[in-house]
């Protein structure tokens, strides 16, 4: 966020709120918008609340900004998202956390001792936390697997859109389109500089993808570490104004948000498929078609899950249970995640959506386009769309 206040040249005080998504919240701190934004850079009276939309956060926390400029209550808002998947709270067991309750409880030293002398070595087993639907205890991979069965997805086409991804982000990084996007950490405890993403892979083949090994079906399966997103750290942040706000800060927009929606579906049928009934209502509101759109941003939690949206975008079938007559249509290729996606870049929950917005305005700029889709699927059967306008 201090990047962003740099880059824009907008000072501190023009900022009315901060809204920030992340997915694993932090114990010691879940407000994380709220620690962010008492930086030096900011009034420490600027409101500022996180939200949480699984991996479309960052997502909801631009248009609950977006909203509030809209309604009047605020001129200048900065939104993104953060995730530390490298940082992820461990929890302990149940009877282990009832025992040092008790024990906090306990009004003499031998009531404690007793509490504490209730602890079994199984007990001491830390609960691992496991990207799973609570409803159903599926997981992301086991639902992508369901998804290439269902949408007859093949182990081919996915490897070679996860080769697709990495060429194309590597391309993005070389010519600096990409690198101009991102900003250096220091990251503790060597305080070595990263300055690039580090799950880009510049050296990877079909030869080399075709080789690994499905993960979360051993036997049948098709998906594999190679063409799924790898879970990472990350962090980004947008500025929104309303016009008359840019206007008299002499600013010139990237872009406009011109309709965004939302969508849910059960998760126990086709877990990542909710963009596809979101993009329609985007589309239906912005009143436009996919033929209109220069350029798509799609979400690449899984090969398997790209390749099943982009089916599902040309179903009359799908169009029909999002509320509309006719499918949004065939994506071109050319013109989907131009700078590849989060199959090479990363997943970082809570950032991605705030990542891809970023992406998918500058690359309008320069290719001179007018209007841009991105879609986002995420845990809990939900999905979003929005357009975008130069």
């Amino acid at each position: 966020m201090a990047e962003l206040l740099q880059r824009t040249g907008i000072g501190g005080a023009e900022v009315d709120l901060l809204v920030f998504g992340t997915v694993v919240h932090s114990v010691q701190a879940p407000n994380i918008a709220r620690e962010v934004s008492l930086i030096p850079h900011l009034s420490k009276g600027v409101q500022a609340w996180t939200v949480s939309r699984a991996c479309a956060s960052a997502n909801q926390a631009i248009t609950d900004a977006a909203d509030q400029i809209v309604l009047g209550h605020a001129d200048c808002a900065i939104a993104g998202g953060a995730e530390s998947l490298s940082n992820v709270p461990i929890l302990h067991s149940r009877g282990f956390s009832e025992a040092l309750v008790a024990a906090s409880r306990a009004k003499t030293l031998g009531g404690r001792v007793s509490a504490l002398a209730r602890i079994r070595p199984r007990d001491l087993v830390p609960v691992t936390p496991a990207i799973a639907e609570p409803t159903t205890g599926e997981t992301m991979g086991e639902s992508a697997e369901k998804m290439a069965k269902i949408n007859h997805i093949s182990r081919e086409e996915q490897d070679q859109l996860a080769l697709r991804s990495h060429r194309l982000a590597h391309a993005g990084t070389a010519d600096g389109r990409l690198a101009a996007e991102i900003m250096p950490v220091w990251p503790p405890p060597a305080f070595e500089p990263v300055s690039a993403d580090n799950g880009i892979r510049e050296d990877t083949s079909i030869e080399k993808l075709r080789e690994l090994k499905p993960v979360f079906d051993r036997r049948y399966g098709t998906v594999t570490a190679g063409n799924s997103s790898p879970l990472t750290d990350g962090a980004a942040a947008v500025l929104l104004m309303s016009e008359e706000k840019a206007q008299a800060l002499g600013i010139e927009p990237l872009a406009y948000i011109r309709s965004y929606a939302y969508a849910a579906l059960d998760p126990g049928e086709q877990l990542l498929m909710a963009p596809v009934l979101a993009a329609p209502v985007a589309l239906a509101r912005s009143g436009l078609s996919l033929a209109d759109i220069d350029l798509v941003e799609m979400h690449e939690a899984f090969a398997a899950q790209v390749l099943s949206n982009l089916r599902g975008l040309d179903s009359d079938e799908w169009a029909a249970r999002a509320g509309t007559r006719h499918a949004v249509g065939e994506v071109d290729r050319a013109r989907l995640n131009v700078m590849g996606g989060s199959i090479a870049i990363g997943h970082p929950f809570g950032a991605t959506g705030a990542r891809i917005t970023t992406t998918l305005a500058n690359e309008l700029a320069r290719r001179g386009g007018q209007f841009g889709l991105m879609t986002v699927c995420a845990a809990g059967g939900l999905g979003f769309a929005m357009v975008i306008e130069r």
